[in-house]
């Protein structure tokens, strides 16, 4: 599950919504899964409360296993397998399969 984090590009490569991109909104580690915006929409049915005077039908981003993601290397642009590597100053990086970049957040 490290492989896919916060704020990540990902793209869906098994099931309803195979091919759809999306970022990464909310991972979730202890289950290995992971909420990505505008794939697997639900409709879940709320009651009215505080929060929602209307009440209805809402649509919202449900789970979807990490297994069936994968990362979008933001220098090649491909989904990518990812992998790890140690630079000379001891951090731990995740770098793309494909052309070694790193594809870590810019900071």
């Amino acid at each position: 599950m490290k492989k896919i984090k916060l704020n990540d590009q990902v793209e869906v490569i098994a099931g309803k919504d195979k091919g759809m991109v999306g970022k990464v909104i909310r991972a979730y580690r202890d289950t290995d899964k992971v909420i990505v915006e505008k794939v697997n929409m639900i409709k879940r049915h709320t009651k009215p409360n505080m929060a929602n005077q209307q009440g209805g039908i809402i649509e919202k981003e449900a789970t979807i296993d990490a297994s069936n993601l994968m990362l979008l290397c933001p220098a090649c642009s491909t989904a990518a397998r990812v992998g790890f590597k140690i630079l000379d100053d001891g951090a731990k990086v995740r770098v793309c399969k494909k052309c070694g970049e790193s594809v870590e957040a810019k900071a």
